[in-house]
C-alpha cells in the first residue's frame, strides 16, 4: 500500500486536497470518487511510495521502452485519431476507468507515433496527471482544442459525453475535407493525363513531321514553326539548351507546389495567399462556405462543452484555417471581453453572410449559442456539398475545352503546311 496526495472537485465544485491509501494510482481515483469527489490530480507522496508499487513501475517503464522506438515524422493521422476518440467515449460510457481504457486502446494499437503517443500518456495518468495534462504534452497529436474540451470534460464529470461530441465534430470535419479532395481528384487526373499524352506528342509526333515537311521544303506557317520549336524546346533540341524543357516542367510543377507551401509558412505569406484565396472566382466561395462551417462547428463544439466564451474564441481563431476569419475572431474577442456583442464585429467585417450574423445575433439574445453556431455549421456543410457538385459540374466541360483547344492547335498547325503540299502538287 502506498499513499497518494490528490487535489479534488466536490459536488459543489470547489477545490479540495487530501491523502488516500491504495495499492495503485488506479485504486486511488476509485476510492476518491467513492466519497463523491472528481480527482483533477492524484500523485504518489514522495518518500512513500511501497517497494511492491516501485517494483510494479519499474516493470511497467521496461515494457515501455520495449514497446517504443521507431522514428516518427509529421503528426497522428486525423483518421486514427478520430477513431481513439470515438473508442474511448464508448469504453468511458461502459464505466470503466480511465487508466484501464487508455491502457486497452494503447495495446490495440500498431507500432508507430500513436502507440508512442498513447504510452506517454498512460505514463502520465498513471503518475497522477489528468488526461487533458497528460495529452497536452503530446502536440503533435491532440491539438489545443482537442485538450480544452477534454479539460472541460474532466471538470464538468462529463468526459464520456464530451468525447463522444469531440468524435462527431472531428468526423464531419474530416467528411468535409474528404469531399472537397474527392472533388480535386477529377481534374487533377485530367491534368496529368493530357500533360502525359501533350509530352508523348513534342516527343515523337511532331519531330516525324518535322522531318517531312523538310523533305517537301514546303514553306511553313508561323503556327506550325511555333509548334516546332515548342518541341525542340521540350526535347532539348535547340542549340545552346542545356536542359530538355521536359525537365523544367516535371520538376517545375513540384517547386511551385513546395514553394507556394514555403510562403504560407510565413505570416506575410499566409495572410496574403488566404486573402486571395478568397477572392477567386467561384473556388473563393468554395474556400469561404468551408471556413465558416469550421469556425461554427468548432465555436459551437467548444461552447457546448463548457469552454468559457473568450477561451473558446481564440482557439477557434487559431484552428479555423484562414487568416482573414482568424483577425474577426480576435476582433470578436476584443468586443466581448470589453461587454459588446458577439455579431457586431462579424457584420463590420462582411466576411459572413447575413443569415449567419442574424442568427448568432438571436443565439446571444436567447443564450443558445451553441445549438444556434452547430445549425449554421450543418446549413453551411449542405452548401459546401452543393458547390464541390456544382464545381465538378463545371470544371468537367472546362476540362473538355481546353483540351479540345490544345488537340486542335496541334492537328491545326501540323495540317496547313499539308493543305500546301496537296496545293502545290496540284498546281505543278
Amino acid at each position: 500500500m502506498a499513499t497518494y496526495v490528490y487535489e479534488a472537485l466536490n459536488a459543489a465544485g470547489k477545490a479540495q486536497k487530501g491523502s488516500v491509501e491504495a495499492g495503485s494510482s488506479e485504486d486511488a481515483i476509485q476510492r476518491i470518487k467513492s466519497q463523491g469527489l472528481f480527482p483533477t490530480s492524484v500523485r504518489p507522496q514522495k518518500g512513500k511510495k511501497g517497494a511492491a508499487e516501485a517494483g510494479e513501475s519499474a516493470k511497467k517503464k521496461k515494457k515501455k521502452k520495449k514497446g517504443g522506438g521507431g522514428i516518427s515524422i509529421g503528426g497522428v493521422k486525423p483518421k486514427h485519431l478520430t477513431l481513439f476518440t470515438r473508442q474511448l467515449s464508448t469504453l468511458q460510457d461502459a464505466g470503466l476507468p480511465l487508466l484501464r481504457s487508455l491502457q486497452i486502446l494503447e495495446q490495440q494499437q500498431k507500432p508507430g507515433l500513436m502507440k508512442n503517443t498513447l504510452q506517454n500518456v498512460v505514463e502520465e495518468v498513471e503518475g497522477g496527471s489528468s488526461l487533458s495534462e497528460a495529452m497536452g504534452k503530446s502536440p503533435k497529436a491532440f491539438n489545443k482544442l482537442y485538450v480544452k474540451m477534454v479539460n472541460a470534460g474532466e471538470i464538468g464529470g462529463v468526459l464520456d459525453i464530451i468525447l463522444q461530441r469531440l468524435a462527431e465534430f472531428m468526423e464531419k470535419s474530416e467528411r468535409l475535407k474528404r469531399r472537397i479532395k474527392g472533388a480535386m481528384v477529377y481534374p487533377v487526373v485530367v491534368v496529368l493525363v493530357a500533360l502525359a499524352i501533350l509530352s508523348g506528342i513534342m516527343i515523337f509526333i511532331i519531330p516525324k513531321f518535322e522531318e517531312i515537311f523538310k523533305d517537301f521544303g514546303v514553306e511553313l506557317p508561323a503556327l506550325t514553326i511555333w509548334l516546332m520549336n515548342t518541341s525542340r524546346w521540350f526535347v532539348g533540341g535547340i542549340a545552346g539548351q542545356r536542359f530538355a524543357g521536359y525537365w523544367y516542367v516535371g520538376i517545375g510543377l513540384p517547386a511551385a507546389w513546395i514553394l507556394f507551401k514555403l510562403i504560407r509558412k510565413a505570416g506575410p505569406g499566409r495572410a496574403l495567399t488566404d486573402i486571395l484565396l478568397l477572392w477567386v472566382p467561384v473556388f473563393g466561395s468554395l474556400v469561404r462556405k468551408t471556413v465558416i462551417a469550421r469556425f461554427t462547428r468548432t465555436l459551437g463544439t467548444l461552447i457546448s462543452a463548457g469552454v468559457p466564451i473568450l477561451e473558446a474564441v481564440t482557439i477557434t481563431g487559431e484552428t479555423c484555417g484562414n487568416y482573414v476569419y482568424e483577425k474577426t475572431l480576435k476582433k470578436v474577442h476584443d468586443s466581448i471581453r470589453e461587454g459588446e456583442s458577439f455579431a457586431q464585429p462579424l457584420r463590420e467585417s462582411k466576411t459572413c453572410d447575413a443569415l449567419v450574423v442574424n442568427m448568432i445575433d438571436v443565439g446571444e439574445e436567447t443564450g443558445d449559442m451553441d445549438a444556434m453556431l452547430l445549425k449554421i455549421a450543418d446549413n453551411y456543410d449542405e452548401e459546401v456539398d452543393v458547390a464541390v457538385a456544382s464545381l465538378v459540374s463545371l470544371l468537367e466541360p472546362i476540362m473538355v475545352v481546353l483540351l479540345g483547344g490544345m488537340v486542335g492547335t496541334i492537328v491545326v498547325a501540323m495540317f496547313l503546311p499539308m493543305v500546301s503540299m496537296i496545293e502545290s502538287l496540284q498546281g505543278s
